[in-house]
């Protein structure tokens, strides 16, 4: 199953296809560790599918509005169980509608079933999320291991370090087995503060590179899972002969299939720092259009590509890459508190441009 978008899912659910049934194992942890608050509480199920969590939800006293981003699955699950006060189904997508569109402001319990694993921003969504529980409320992912399905299905299950970033930043975070599945718990808010860490010694032969900011249409930034456990900006060294822009284009493709004129983007600064004794140079290199969608291309340096929100990037729960946190402090001036140091070496604009609130250059 290797659907990544609404309209695979529609295909999906239009032709008859079904979902895992809930277990009860599911059950019994949910009751055990989710209970509805005396007198009722409120509910929030991500990619209901068919209704049956929602529906289980509201038999133990949640009143539930169920989402998804698929029509055909709303389309079945309310053939099935027409929507009642107890449970409403919505047409909804978690990333990329606006919260502030959900039905209530504020839930008690909040659960992802067998989906997590196909949010692409899960950082985002994650922080975004956190601030519509109300007070003791929880946030349930139940998944597959990635140990335990087959190497074609993998992207429909979560491992160990994928696990372990969803429980970062939560002041609480229980995981449970559920008949062979993660039953994973998270209550509470656990301010963190932005790290920077490295990735190891650099290879010798060449200490300069360039870092790349890409920003979607909502002013997102994209960065990295890094196999090492940090997030990074796209970029890398350059090769023999290339320039910063065509490097920071190139590295841009290479990493995560976006395509770029090196023409149109801009070198606002040159950053110098040192690793093992190692002078290191990145360009900070603004790319302000591009074309294509975020893909992991080099699985063995990447583990995934997110949109952040820059206002999330002091909190972030795990590290940034020191080059990458040099950068990002470049185009936002003291948003990273505690950098290490640095030498930063404006460019001067070309005729033409002029400086934007951002730090880059506009025409």
């Amino acid at each position: 199953m290797g659907h990544t978008n609404p309209e695979e899912w529609d295909a999906y659910y239009a032709e008859g296809n079904t979902f895992s049934p809930l277990r009860d194992a599911e059950r019994a942890l949910l009751a055990a560790h989710a209970p509805a608050p005396a007198g009722g509480g409120r509910a929030l199920d991500v990619g209901c599918g068919l209704g049956e969590l929602a529906r289980h939800l509201a038999e133990s006293g949640y009143e539930v509005d169920a989402v998804d981003y698929a029509p055909a699955a709303l389309t079945r699950a309310e053939a099935r169980h027409p929507a009642t006060a107890a449970v409403t189904y919505h047409l909804f997508d978690i990333e990329r509608d606006d919260l502030d569109t959900l039905p209530r402001p504020a839930y008690d319990l909040i659960t992802f079933r067998h989906t997590w694993a196909f949010v692409h921003d899960r950082t985002r969504v994650l922080n975004r999320l956190r601030e519509r529980l109300r007070p003791g409320g929880a946030l349930c992912v139940i998944t597959p291991l990635a140990r335990d399905v087959p190497d074609g299905k993998r992207s429909i299950a979560l491992d160990d370090e994928e696990i372990d970033a969803l429980c970062a930043g939560w002041a609480s975070a229980g995981r449970h087995d559920a008949d062979g599945l993660a039953f994973v718990v998270l209550r509470g808010s656990a301010p963190a503060q932005a790290t920077c860490a490295g990735k190891g010694r650099p290879s010798p032969h060449a200490l300069t590179g360039a870092g790349v900011v890409v920003t979607d249409p909502a002013g997102r930034i994209l960065l990295g899972r890094s196999v090492r456990g940090v997030w990074e900006l796209p970029g890398g060294k350059n090769d023999p002969g290339e320039g910063f822009l065509e490097a920071g284009v190139r590295e841009l493709e290479e990493e995560t299939g976006l395509r770029a004129d090196p023409a149109e983007a801009r070198v606002p600064a040159l950053l110098l720092d040192s690793i093992d004794t190692m002078p290191r140079l990145t360009a900070a290199v603004h790319v302000p259009a591009w074309t294509g969608r975020p893909t992991v291309t080099e699985p063995q340096l990447i583990r995934r590509w997110e949109w952040h929100e820059v206002t999330d990037l002091p909190a972030l729960p795990q590290p940034l890459f020191t080059p990458s946190a040099h950068v990002i402090d470049t185009v936002w001036p003291g948003l990273l508190a505690d950098l290490p140091p640095a030498h930063r070496y404006p460019i001067a604009l070309e005729a033409g441009h002029q400086l934007g609130d951002n730090g880059f250059s506009t025409r």
